[in-house]
């Protein structure tokens, strides 16, 4: 079974939603945990929409890279788009999924734009867990 840590900054929205869902859909093939290099807390709009398909994150906590022994992981999968992405150090297999951060503070932002844009996050994160998913399973054969 994979020990896979997805990676962002604050470990608030992007991979808190990548941990929640790989949980679901990668049951049985992979073991998920999350980080960032800034922790912070868990963003209400990330709660909300993983909510809305049925996946509870909200009793998650952000966690530091710093906590992370990087000998229990196989895969570290960072999900930065536009900021420095943490790093954890090792021979680890790597994948980079660059995803705009929803919660980016952006000035003005309609309550209705910011939960489309945590919606599209997380939609994007659901399809390249599907694509990971294909590849686990094979290699569980």
């Amino acid at each position: 079974m994979k020990r896979i840590l997805f990676l962002c900054v604050a470990n608030s929205a992007r991979s808190q939603m990548a941990e929640g869902l790989a949980r679901q859909l990668l049951a049985g093939h992979a073991e998920v945990q999350s980080a960032g290099s800034k922790p912070s807390t868990v963003n209400p709009y990330a709660i909300e929409a993983m909510a809305e398909v049925g996946v509870d994150i909200s009793r998650h906590h952000s966690k530091s890279v710093d906590e992370i022994d990087p000998t229990t992981i196989d895969l570290v999968v960072t999900l930065c788009a536009e900021e420095v992405c943490p790093l954890l150090p090792g021979r680890i297999q790597r994948l980079h999924w660059p995803i705009a951060d929803p919660a980016s503070s952006v000035p003005d932002v309609e309550t209705g734009e910011t939960r489309r844009r945590f919606r599209l996050a997380r939609d994007e994160i659901r399809e390249r867990l599907h694509s990971l998913k294909s590849v686990l399973v094979g290699q569980d054969k």
